[in-house]
Protein backbone atom coordinates (compact mmCIF):
# COMPACT_ATOMS: atom_id res chain seq x y z
CA UNK A 1 0.00 0.00 0.00
CA UNK A 2 1.32 3.44 -0.90
CA UNK A 3 2.20 5.74 2.02
CA UNK A 4 -0.26 8.32 3.32
CA UNK A 5 1.31 11.75 2.91
CA UNK A 6 0.02 14.60 5.08
CA UNK A 7 1.96 17.80 4.55
CA UNK A 8 5.64 16.94 5.19
CA UNK A 9 4.73 13.73 7.04
CA UNK A 10 4.49 10.25 5.55
CA UNK A 11 2.89 7.18 7.12
CA UNK A 12 2.80 3.58 5.95
CA UNK A 13 -0.56 2.98 7.66
CA UNK A 14 -3.81 4.65 6.58
CA UNK A 15 -5.50 3.87 9.89
CA UNK A 16 -5.27 6.46 12.69
CA UNK A 17 -6.61 5.56 16.11
CA UNK A 18 -7.74 7.39 19.20
CA UNK A 19 -6.61 6.37 22.66
CA UNK A 20 -9.70 6.86 24.83
CA UNK A 21 -12.05 4.37 26.40
CA UNK A 22 -9.88 1.23 26.52
CA UNK A 23 -10.18 -1.07 29.54
CA UNK A 24 -6.49 -0.46 30.34
CA UNK A 25 -3.21 0.64 28.75
CA UNK A 26 -2.14 -2.90 27.83
CA UNK A 27 -5.31 -3.56 25.83
CA UNK A 28 -4.86 -0.20 24.14
CA UNK A 29 -1.27 -0.97 23.19
CA UNK A 30 -2.17 -4.44 21.91
CA UNK A 31 -4.98 -2.94 19.80
CA UNK A 32 -2.76 -0.19 18.35
CA UNK A 33 -0.18 -2.80 17.36
CA UNK A 34 -2.81 -5.14 15.90
CA UNK A 35 -4.11 -2.22 13.82
CA UNK A 36 -0.60 -1.52 12.53
CA UNK A 37 -1.08 2.21 13.03
CA UNK A 38 1.76 4.69 13.46
CA UNK A 39 -0.24 7.81 14.26
CA UNK A 40 -2.41 8.02 17.39
CA UNK A 41 -4.42 10.95 18.60
CA UNK A 42 -4.78 12.29 22.15
CA UNK A 43 -7.01 15.04 23.51
CA UNK A 44 -4.72 17.73 24.91
CA UNK A 45 -7.35 19.51 26.99
CA UNK A 46 -8.07 16.30 28.89
CA UNK A 47 -4.44 15.59 29.77
CA UNK A 48 -2.16 16.51 32.61
CA UNK A 49 0.75 16.69 30.19
CA UNK A 50 3.59 16.45 32.69
CA UNK A 51 1.97 13.56 34.57
CA UNK A 52 1.28 11.87 31.23
CA UNK A 53 4.98 12.00 30.36
CA UNK A 54 5.95 10.51 33.74
CA UNK A 55 4.37 7.08 33.64
CA UNK A 56 1.14 8.23 32.00
CA UNK A 57 -0.32 7.75 28.55
CA UNK A 58 2.31 9.79 26.68
CA UNK A 59 5.07 7.58 28.08
CA UNK A 60 3.06 4.47 27.19
CA UNK A 61 2.69 5.76 23.61
CA UNK A 62 6.33 6.71 23.09
CA UNK A 63 6.75 4.33 20.12
CA UNK A 64 3.93 6.06 18.20
CA UNK A 65 3.69 9.44 16.48
CA UNK A 66 1.35 11.58 18.58
CA UNK A 67 -1.38 13.56 16.85
CA UNK A 68 -2.64 16.08 19.44
CA UNK A 69 -6.25 17.10 19.01
CA UNK A 70 -8.34 20.00 20.22
CA UNK A 71 -11.33 17.94 21.39
CA UNK A 72 -13.44 19.86 23.88
CA UNK A 73 -12.88 23.26 22.22
CA UNK A 74 -16.00 25.26 21.33
CA UNK A 75 -14.38 28.40 19.93
CA UNK A 76 -11.55 29.20 17.55
CA UNK A 77 -9.75 30.99 20.38
CA UNK A 78 -9.80 27.90 22.63
CA UNK A 79 -8.64 25.66 19.79
CA UNK A 80 -5.73 27.97 18.93
CA UNK A 81 -4.59 28.17 22.56
CA UNK A 82 -4.83 24.39 22.92
CA UNK A 83 -2.85 23.87 19.70
CA UNK A 84 -0.10 26.18 20.89
CA UNK A 85 0.07 24.34 24.22
CA UNK A 86 0.33 21.02 22.38
CA UNK A 87 3.14 22.27 20.13
CA UNK A 88 5.14 23.52 23.08
CA UNK A 89 4.62 20.40 25.18
CA UNK A 90 4.94 17.71 22.49
CA UNK A 91 7.25 19.48 20.02
CA UNK A 92 5.05 18.73 17.02
CA UNK A 93 3.31 21.00 14.54
CA UNK A 94 0.95 18.24 13.44
CA UNK A 95 -2.58 18.86 14.72
CA UNK A 96 -6.06 17.43 14.51
CA UNK A 97 -8.31 20.49 14.67
CA UNK A 98 -11.73 20.13 16.27
CA UNK A 99 -14.07 23.02 17.05
CA UNK A 100 -17.38 21.69 18.31
CA UNK A 101 -20.65 23.61 18.00
CA UNK A 102 -22.80 21.63 20.43
CA UNK A 103 -22.02 19.43 23.41
CA UNK A 104 -25.14 17.38 22.58
CA UNK A 105 -24.44 16.55 18.94
CA UNK A 106 -20.65 17.11 18.99
CA UNK A 107 -20.99 18.37 15.42
CA UNK A 108 -18.33 20.81 14.19
CA UNK A 109 -18.92 24.57 14.16
CA UNK A 110 -17.96 25.42 10.57
CA UNK A 111 -17.51 29.15 11.13
CA UNK A 112 -15.22 28.79 14.15
CA UNK A 113 -13.42 25.84 12.54
CA UNK A 114 -12.53 27.84 9.44
CA UNK A 115 -11.38 30.80 11.54
CA UNK A 116 -9.11 28.58 13.64
CA UNK A 117 -7.76 26.72 10.60
CA UNK A 118 -6.68 29.94 8.87
CA UNK A 119 -4.92 31.22 11.98
CA UNK A 120 -3.16 27.94 12.77
CA UNK A 121 -1.94 27.46 9.19
CA UNK A 122 -0.52 31.01 9.28
CA UNK A 123 1.22 30.03 12.54
CA UNK A 124 2.96 27.08 10.87
CA UNK A 125 0.77 24.17 11.98
CA UNK A 126 0.11 21.14 9.77
CA UNK A 127 -3.66 21.08 10.23
CA UNK A 128 -5.92 18.05 9.82
CA UNK A 129 -9.42 19.48 10.10
CA UNK A 130 -12.38 17.49 11.45
CA UNK A 131 -15.46 18.80 9.67
CA UNK A 132 -19.04 18.16 8.59
CA UNK A 133 -19.65 16.27 5.34
CA UNK A 134 -20.17 19.62 3.59
CA UNK A 135 -18.35 19.83 0.23
CA UNK A 136 -18.22 23.65 0.29
CA UNK A 137 -16.73 23.84 3.77
CA UNK A 138 -14.29 21.06 2.90
CA UNK A 139 -13.05 23.05 -0.09
CA UNK A 140 -12.71 26.21 2.01
CA UNK A 141 -10.61 24.30 4.57
CA UNK A 142 -8.35 23.11 1.79
CA UNK A 143 -8.10 26.65 0.43
CA UNK A 144 -7.19 27.83 3.95
CA UNK A 145 -4.13 25.58 3.78
CA UNK A 146 -5.23 22.51 5.74
CA UNK A 147 -3.02 19.50 5.02
CA UNK A 148 -5.93 17.07 5.31
CA UNK A 149 -9.71 17.38 5.55
CA UNK A 150 -11.64 14.85 7.63
CA UNK A 151 -15.42 14.79 7.14
CA UNK A 152 -17.52 12.88 9.65
CA UNK A 153 -19.34 9.76 8.53
CA UNK A 154 -21.88 10.26 11.34
CA UNK A 155 -21.82 11.91 14.79
CA UNK A 156 -18.91 11.01 17.08
CA UNK A 157 -19.38 7.67 18.80
CA UNK A 158 -22.65 6.91 16.98
CA UNK A 159 -21.31 3.93 15.04
CA UNK A 160 -23.79 4.54 12.20
CA UNK A 161 -21.26 4.46 9.36
CA UNK A 162 -21.11 6.88 6.44
CA UNK A 163 -24.61 8.40 6.26
CA UNK A 164 -24.16 10.50 3.12
CA UNK A 165 -21.94 8.69 0.63
CA UNK A 166 -22.99 11.12 -2.12
CA UNK A 167 -21.41 14.05 -0.28
CA UNK A 168 -18.27 12.00 0.27
CA UNK A 169 -17.99 11.49 -3.49
CA UNK A 170 -18.41 15.20 -4.11
CA UNK A 171 -15.84 16.09 -1.43
CA UNK A 172 -13.44 13.60 -3.02
CA UNK A 173 -13.81 15.46 -6.32
CA UNK A 174 -13.29 18.82 -4.63
CA UNK A 175 -10.12 17.97 -2.69
CA UNK A 176 -6.52 17.57 -3.72
CA UNK A 177 -5.29 17.13 -0.13
CA UNK A 178 -5.91 13.82 1.67
CA UNK A 179 -9.48 13.11 2.79
CA UNK A 180 -10.01 10.91 5.83
CA UNK A 181 -13.28 9.82 7.37
CA UNK A 182 -13.34 10.85 11.03
CA UNK A 183 -16.16 9.76 13.37
CA UNK A 184 -19.22 7.58 12.99
CA UNK A 185 -17.56 4.36 11.86
CA UNK A 186 -18.94 1.38 13.78
CA UNK A 187 -17.41 -1.71 12.25
CA UNK A 188 -14.77 -2.84 9.79
CA UNK A 189 -17.00 -3.10 6.70
CA UNK A 190 -17.93 0.60 7.12
CA UNK A 191 -14.26 1.54 7.04
CA UNK A 192 -13.84 -0.46 3.84
CA UNK A 193 -16.86 1.34 2.35
CA UNK A 194 -15.41 4.75 3.25
CA UNK A 195 -12.16 3.82 1.54
CA UNK A 196 -14.08 2.61 -1.52
CA UNK A 197 -15.69 6.06 -1.67
CA UNK A 198 -12.24 7.54 -2.11
CA UNK A 199 -11.05 8.28 1.41
CA UNK A 200 -7.28 8.24 1.85
CA UNK A 201 -7.53 7.00 5.42
CA UNK A 202 -9.71 6.34 8.45
CA UNK A 203 -9.57 7.89 11.91
CA UNK A 204 -11.59 6.22 14.65
CA UNK A 205 -11.64 5.28 18.31
CA UNK A 206 -14.89 3.99 19.82
CA UNK A 207 -15.47 1.18 17.32
CA UNK A 208 -12.31 -0.49 18.61
CA UNK A 209 -12.03 0.65 22.22
CA UNK A 210 -15.63 -0.37 23.03
CA UNK A 211 -15.63 -3.60 21.00
CA UNK A 212 -16.05 -6.83 22.97
CA UNK A 213 -12.53 -7.77 21.81
CA UNK A 214 -10.67 -4.55 20.93
CA UNK A 215 -7.53 -6.32 19.71
CA UNK A 216 -9.44 -8.59 17.34
CA UNK A 217 -11.47 -5.64 16.05
CA UNK A 218 -8.29 -3.61 15.50
CA UNK A 219 -6.94 -6.35 13.23
CA UNK A 220 -10.25 -6.41 11.35
CA UNK A 221 -10.02 -2.66 10.73
CA UNK A 222 -6.45 -2.99 9.46
CA UNK A 223 -7.56 -5.53 6.86
CA UNK A 224 -10.70 -3.53 5.97
CA UNK A 225 -8.80 -0.32 5.30
CA UNK A 226 -6.38 -2.19 3.08
CA UNK A 227 -9.23 -3.95 1.22
CA UNK A 228 -11.20 -0.73 0.69
CA UNK A 229 -8.15 1.13 -0.56
CA UNK A 230 -7.34 -1.67 -3.04
CA UNK A 231 -10.96 -1.92 -4.24
CA UNK A 232 -11.15 1.83 -4.90
CA UNK A 233 -7.98 1.75 -6.93
CA UNK A 234 -9.07 -1.38 -8.81
CA UNK A 235 -12.42 0.22 -9.76
CA UNK A 236 -15.80 -1.35 -9.11
CA UNK A 237 -18.10 -2.44 -11.92
CA UNK A 238 -21.09 -0.18 -12.73
CA UNK A 239 -24.43 -0.98 -11.12
CA UNK A 240 -27.01 -2.26 -13.63
CA UNK A 241 -30.78 -2.54 -13.41
CA UNK A 242 -30.92 -5.83 -15.33
CA UNK A 243 -28.87 -8.99 -15.32
CA UNK A 244 -25.71 -9.06 -17.38
CA UNK A 245 -24.42 -12.58 -18.17
CA UNK A 246 -20.82 -13.13 -17.18
CA UNK A 247 -20.37 -15.88 -19.79
CA UNK A 248 -20.15 -15.10 -23.54
CA UNK A 249 -23.50 -15.14 -25.38
CA UNK A 250 -22.10 -15.71 -28.86
CA UNK A 251 -21.25 -19.09 -30.33
CA UNK A 252 -23.66 -21.02 -28.10
CA UNK A 253 -24.59 -24.53 -29.14
CA UNK A 254 -28.05 -24.32 -30.71
CA UNK A 255 -30.69 -26.98 -30.22
CA UNK A 256 -31.88 -28.64 -33.49
CA UNK A 257 -35.37 -27.61 -34.53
Amino acid sequence: MEPLNIGPYSFSSRLILGTAGYPNYQVMLDALKAAGCELVTVAIRRLDIQASKDGGILEVLEEFQILPNTAGCFTARDAILTAQLAREALETDLLKLEVIGSDKTLLPDGEELLKAARELVRDGFVVMAYTNDDPILARKLQDAGCAAVMPLGAPIGSGMGVQNPYNFRIIREELEVPMLVDAGIGTASEAAFAMELGCDGVLLNTAISEARDPVLMAGAFKDAVHAGWAAHRAGRIPKRLYANPSSPTVGLIQRKK
